[in-house]
């Protein structure tokens, strides 16, 4: 299963409507959680998102609407017992805050959390999940967003397997070497299979437009993006370093972007439609205006 809990879609401080951030992202085996402000233990339990799904904990920056809510994650991580590591990606530059907020209060710390801060733009590790990259944004403070690339690979033809006469064992193993012998011939992993385009995931928080964006945005099946503000306040937007609805659906349109989610909206508008509106001034696709405790599941590969 592959899709996107959204947790909190406020900016700055929460609201009746809106709490502050929180994105968890399911993709099989792994979940990300991005950007835990005030507030996300809690919704998480509104949700069904159990501690124990964490594996990954990543951090744009240092506000504290995208990080508030640490404590309470990593103290739970441990109150659950969760057995499995959780790796936590933040700016390096915010290593003190990191500190701090890891350790806040008094628990006893039994889940292990492993840190791996993000010391400049590039790939930050490989998985099974594939590559997380990590990108510098223009913020206020050092701000970096995510994306994640599924490596393309091979989608199976049953009906030209069942022609080939390979079945069980034999697939996996002419996944592995790429060919197979099979009745005296040979039979290769191209007569029984198609190219399967990779699914990408792009997480883009507090920024002002800049090439980074674009280049975290490129061909991403979905996109979480802020648009803090409606055009009308783009000097706004742009003095405090944050994006309109309007830039966050260009930057989606000319990226090749699939589905668009729209986010971390200022406290000051009521009215959810008008991002919808302003959106699809720019982008043809998908366009999710993002609401706490929904869901989006990552589009369908290609």
């Amino acid at each position: 299963m592959r899709e996107l809990v959204i947790l909190g879609t406020g900016s700055q401080v929460p609201s009746r409507e809106r709490t502050q951030n929180g994105y968890f992202l399911r993709w099989d085996e792994d979940g990300f959680l991005f950007d835990p402000g005030e507030g996300t233990q809690r919704q998480m339990l509104y949700a069904g998102v159990a501690a124990g799904a964490i594996t990954r904990l990543c951090i744009t920056h240092f506000h504290g609407d995208h990080c508030l809510g640490v404590p309470g994650i990593v103290q739970r991580l441990s109150l659950d017992d969760v057995p499995h590591a959780v790796r936590a990606h933040y700016p390096a530059s915010g290593q003190e805050y990191f500190t701090r907020l890891r350790y806040a209060a008094s628990f006893y710390e039994r889940a292990e959390l492993l840190e791996e801060p993000v010391e400049e733009d590039g790939l930050l590790t490989v998985g099974p999940f594939g590559q997380l990259w990590a990108r510098r944004l223009e913020h206020s403070v050092e701000s970096f967003g995510y994306q994640l690339i599924e490596p393309d690979g091979r989608r199976m033809l049953p009906d030209q397997l069942k022609a080939f006469g390979v079945a069980g064992p034999d697939i996996a193993r002419l996944q592995r070497t790429g060919s197979i012998e099979v009745d005296g011939r040979t039979i290769h992993i191209d007569q029984v299979s198609e190219p399967r385009q990779g699914q990408r995931f792009a997480f883009i928080m507090d920024t002002r437009l800049c090439e980074n964006v674009l280049r975290l945005a490129d061909q991403a099946d979905l996109l979480v993006i802020e648009s803090t503000y409606l055009s009308a306040e783009a000097d706004l937007a742009r003095r405090f370093g944050h994006l309109t609805a309007r830039q966050a659906a260009r930057v989606a349109e000319e990226s090749g972007v699939r589905k668009l989610v729209l986010t971390h909206f200022s406290q000051r508008y009521l009215e959810p439609e008008r991002f919808h509106e302003e959106a699809a001034a720019e982008f043809s696709g998908e366009i999710v205006v993002a609401s706490d405790l929904s869901r989006t599941a990552v589009p369908a590969r290609r």
